[in-house]
């Protein structure tokens, strides 16, 4: 068995089978609104095996593993196998008969990137079961086309914490230094907001004033988080393009973020299109605020699972079998 991530050289074997494991993120992080994201370390695995059909009618098959298993679809609209197809169409190549299986570890509809997986694992099995014609960048590209946009896609793909934006047409991505000293605790509640809802409750305009508040703050949020700056995380962490609107679909949105911010945490936001919350915090609170977010949610009428989490560095990585 040979382990490597997705960009590495060492992948020069076409494999039999492939295992890619793809970690959770957290995307906007507060005035990031879809460009900035992160790799967090909770994970779903995708396992790739080419088969022969028995009949033409059989070109893939699907089997899910996990929590959430029944939940997913396991027919040709299943995303992963979309995903699969979607690569070798870009590659000009015909897609071979498939088995995939999934082993689900990141929440569904949770505002953790989970959509992002099933797209970054498929075009990650496809690219390397066909010898791995398709470079980083380009399998970067690709996600961001079938996603829509590139905070989630992005660093579940290549790992860490990144920034990422499309000029004239092409995908251009910063690699984001983290301090080490910034932990991110999540609260993840068991209900489901679909990330087209939470659309729908943004407005079509912004003023003036907010997109520069915005664009000020995201600035400041990522030179506090490069720096380890708690005073800089706090202030920049703040938001007027998303938040706002977003938190009346979360109840108990209110009760967290003051609970977090008691214990010690720099800021609370909302992960992705929620429900996630995502607070960061120095090491020292970060059980702390882990605690104190959890017990604040408990009059709630869902139950949600706290964790204290680190920063993905890997993204995407592959086991190649045979």
């Amino acid at each position: 068995m040979l382990s490597f991530a997705i960009f590495s050289r060492t992948n020069f074997l076409v494999p039999s089978s492939v295992i890619v494991t793809v970690p959770a993120t957290t995307a906007n992080i507060g005035p990031g609104f879809d460009c900035l994201g992160a790799a967090l370390s909770l994970y779903n695995r995708f396992h790739f095996t080419p088969f022969t059909p028995l009949s033409d009618s059989e070109p893939f098959q699907i089997t899910i593993e996990g929590t959430e298993s029944t939940r997913v679809n396991t027919g040709q609209s299943n995303l992963v196998y979309r995903a699969y197809l979607k690569c070798y169409e870009r590659m000009g190549q015909s897609a071979p008969p498939v088995h995939i299986k999934i082993v689900l570890g990141v929440p569904l509809s949770r505002g953790l990137g989970s959509s992002s997986t099933a797209i970054v694992g498929g075009i990650v099995g496809a690219n390397v079961l066909a010898g791995s014609p398709l470079d980083h960048l380009a399998l970067a590209a690709l996600a961001n086309d079938m996603e829509g946009h590139p905070d989630n896609v992005v660093p579940a793909l290549l790992g860490g914490a990144r920034l990422a934006a499309v000029t004239k047409g092409r995908l251009q991505i910063c690699d984001l230094h983290w301090h080490e000293s910034v932990v991110p605790v999540v609260i993840i509640p068991d209900f489901e907001l679909s990330t087209l809802d939470a659309r729908r409750v943004l407005p079509a305009h912004y003023s003036r004033a907010d997109t520069v508040f915005n664009t000020a703050h995201i600035a400041l949020l990522l030179q506090g988080i490069a720096a380890g700056n708690g005073d800089w995380i706090a202030g920049g962490m703040r938001d007027r393009i998303h938040q706002p609107y977003r938190k009346k679909l979360i109840p108990g949105y209110g009760d967290v973020r003051k609970a977090a911010l008691q214990a010690g945490a720099w800021g609370l936001v909302i992960s992705g299109a929620g429900p996630t919350l995502l607070a960061l915090c120095p090491q020292p609170s970060a059980d702390a605020v882990g605690a104190a977010m959890a017990a604040a949610w408990k009059q709630q009428p869902f139950s949600a699972q706290t964790y204290r989490l680190n920063l993905d560095h890997q993204g995407a990585v592959v086991e190649s079998i045979g």
